[in-house]
């Protein structure tokens, strides 16, 4: 995608098992998918289970570690609370768990990778506005995950 400015930052104990290539990729697919056409800001954190543990304990008051969190800048219904004056749509941030996806790509069967992708693209999405608290948003949310995964050849 055109005018992605990605700030990636990947705990030093994973940066081996990652490329950076392949990060940026799913981040720009996820919003390409989602018919983003505007410059976009966002960053992607992947850290261990005591990182996002902290910032779930500080930010949503539940003390344990989970797969993925993300803290979107827009309103809920995906806009802007104002537009931005440099036109680039600031998104927010999505930190994810690099142990938790090792771990539910085994409960899954399947690969490491294939769960980073899962849980970068819902994250991205929960930027975009999409939730699942309802049982047809779930679906709707499902369905876009698979979609991109679908593109991204997953």
């Amino acid at each position: 995608m055109e005018g992605l400015e990605l700030h990636l930052d990947i705990n030093e104990s994973f940066q081996a098992y990652l490329d950076e290539r392949w990060v940026r990729r799913v981040v720009a697919e996820t919003l390409a998918a989602e018919q983003v056409t505007s410059p976009a800001d966002l960053s992607l954190v992947i850290t261990d289970d005591e990182g996002i543990r902290q910032l779930n304990r500080d930010y949503r008051e539940t003390d344990e570690a989970t797969d993925v969190l993300s803290f979107a800048l827009l309103e809920e219904s995906g806009v802007p609370f104002v537009n931005p004056p440099d036109g680039v749509l600031h998104l927010g941030e999505v930190v994810v768990s690099y142990p938790r996806a090792v771990e539910q790509a085994g409960e899954h069967h399947h690969s490491v990778q294939r769960e980073l992708a899962l849980l970068m693209v819902h994250g991205v999405l929960h930027l975009l506005g999409l939730e699942h608290e309802e049982p047809e948003d779930e679906q709707r949310m499902r369905a876009e995950e698979q979609r991109v995964l679908g593109v991204l050849d997953l």
